[in-house]
């Protein structure tokens, strides 16, 4: 297989002529003098793997999705120890600056080779780039650094379609309930249209703390301590939680872009028991202007968080519009990320939205139109609840520990002594209003 190369930077002559020399598979069909140049060549399909002999420093994982999103594979050369790790971490073959055409050009082959055996065109996974085809640019995972192994922590992604069925209501209060199980919880705003998190909590939200955390990432220097330096402490009487707090204007939604926030879930899941990822409504991948092949992708965020996530919660408004609604979404996710382990949560039930035996009504109605998947959790409406624990920036463990809405989420994600205590805690609640 012939492997056509790309090269930027001034010490590129030995390369070139080195690679020339062989007479082999790898061969230099551009040599560019910037990275700018190197970026409008590959986006032409001129190369399958660019080799960056000088400027490693204006590398980053954007560049690098980028790239890989047209199929070009990166071989930087540095002998820096700390750029080397900084590489690796952004998913970049490294070798050395001075290593031989031969070595050189196995290590091309290398990197081309492995992309391609991992099924580039098929993966599955949004890149985060507008597509002029109008389907989305599918990417390759990012290089796995060897001395990272990859988090033992899960991800809980919290989606639902449009009209505020209530999202950030269920993944804050998931949190909160997770962290007074004993587990370490990191929240995770990542709507990139109307990001509430830290508004719902009573935080300040000038920081924007994924979008801090998304830069480090870009730059392959977001370990655990930087991670948690970018994330805010809540604490409720039951445990502690982090928040990454969102963007402070749906206008900065360029910032989350998606092999960014790769590398942001895979660190919270080193540093965490649980990451639980507030995701905005929308599943649209092909919103930009077609003829910009490079534009970022508004829903990436949602998207890459429902494609990595270990399940996905899908909340929907438990009423004649909400319903629908959800019904419609689920396929479209389905159809987005078909690979998502789905959880069906209908929130807000009551009586006046849906008439007497509103649990029986809603399962027959399911039954009859639903997408086939079972409902895991029905929410009862708590408008008083919900409303204190707002007026409070606080969480529902906090301001209405007995309440049925809050046993309900609890009930979703705690382990059965968890549940045993919180069915306690409502037993316990009726004698006091039995003795009165």
């Amino acid at each position: 297989m012939s492997i056509p190369v790309i090269t930027v930077g001034p010490a590129q002559e030995a390369v070139v002529g080195g690679l020339e020399g062989l007479h082999g598979p790898v061969t230099v069909v551009r040599r560019c003098s910037e990275l700018a140049e190197l970026m409008a060549a590959c986006q032409s399909g001129l190369a399958m793997a660019a080799v960056v002999a000088e400027g490693c420093g204006e590398l980053t994982t954007t560049l690098v999705d980028r790239l890989g999103a047209v199929g070009v594979s990166i071989v930087a050369l540095t002998d820096d120890p700390a750029e080397v790790r900084r590489l690796h971490a952004i998913g970049v073959v490294v070798a050395a600056s001075g290593i031989e055409p031969s070595a050189l050009a196995a290590r091309i082959s290398e990197a081309v080779g492995r992309e391609h055996a991992r099924g580039r065109l098929g993966a599955g996974q949004d890149a985060g780039f507008a597509d002029a085809g109008g389907g989305p640019l599918l990417m390759p995972a990012p290089e796995a650094v060897e001395d990272s192994p990859e988090g033992s922590g899960q991800v809980f992604a919290v989606w639902g379609p449009i009209g505020s069925p209530g999202r950030t209501l269920l993944a804050v209060n998931l949190a909160a309930e997770l962290a007074a199980e004993g587990k370490s919880v990191i929240l995770v705003d990542a709507d990139s249209y109307g990001a509430s998190v830290s508004a719902v909590l009573g935080l300040l939200d000038e920081a924007a703390g994924l979008a801090q955390a998304c830069r480090l990432a870009d730059q392959g220097m977001l370990d655990a301590s930087a991670l948690k330096a970018a994330a805010t402490p809540v604490f409720t009487k039951e445990g502690s939680f982090r928040v990454l707090t969102g963007t402070t204007r749906a206008d900065r939604w360029t910032e989350l872009r998606a092999g960014a926030l790769s590398q942001v879930l895979e660190r919270a899941k080193d540093v965490s028991d649980v990451v639980v990822v507030d995701t905005g409504f929308c599943l649209e991948s092909d919103e930009e202007l077609s003829f910009d092949t490079m534009a970022p992708r508004r829903n990436a965020a949602t998207l890459r968080t429902l494609e990595v996530a270990d399940v996905v919660f899908a909340v929907g408004a438990a009423d004649a519009i909400g319903v629908p609604r959800l019904v419609r979404g689920l396929a479209d996710l389905q159809a987005a990320v078909p690979q998502a382990s789905l959880r069906v949560v209908l929130n807000k039930v009551k009586r006046a939205a849906v008439g007497h035996a509103p649990k029986q009504q809603l399962a027959e109605a399911w039954d009859r139109y639903g997408p086939g998947l079972a409902i895991d959790a029905y929410l009862p409406a708590d408008p008083v609840a919900c409303d204190a624990a707002l007026l409070s920036g606080s969480v529902l463990l906090e301001t209405a520990p007995e309440s049925d809405l809050r046993i309900a989420i609890a009930n979703l994600v705690c382990a059965p002594a968890q549940q045993k205590r919180n069915s306690f805690g409502r037993s316990t609640r009726a004698v006091r209003l039995l003795k009165r």
